[in-house]
């Protein structure tokens, strides 16, 4: 349990940040170039590279170098286990929003 706790804080506190949200989304088409990724941001490639060392560190990408050439792949399956997590909640919430609407239209009879 200990082990799956750090996974999903790690995994959740990679996905915290926008830019890494947005790395992720333009991986979701296959490997890219840091290059190619740093230049959809607003920010430095240094700063592109600090992101994607927390993506790397988290599980969430594998990077493979070919001379100067740095390929960045999306590794989802953590992103899986992290929906699986947020998935345990579901019938919770459901069950409350059943009981919300039948309060609402207790309400609205009256």
């Amino acid at each position: 349990m200990v082990e799956r706790s750090r996974i999903l804080d790690q995994t959740y506190g990679a996905l915290a940040h926008p830019v890494r949200r947005g790395l992720l989304d333009l991986l979701r088409s296959g490997p890219e170039r840091v290059t190619d990724l740093a230049a959809q941001f607003d920010v430095s490639l240094a700063a592109t590279s600090k992101h994607i060392q927390v993506l790397e560190s988290a599980g969430l990408i594998t990077r493979t170098i070919s001379g100067r050439d740095h390929l960045i792949a999306p590794e989802f399956h953590r992103l899986v286990e992290a929906g699986r997590w947020i998935d345990t909640y579901q019938s919770f919430w459901e069950s409350r929003l059943d009981a919300l609407d039948a309060h609402l239209r207790r309400g609205s009879r009256r």
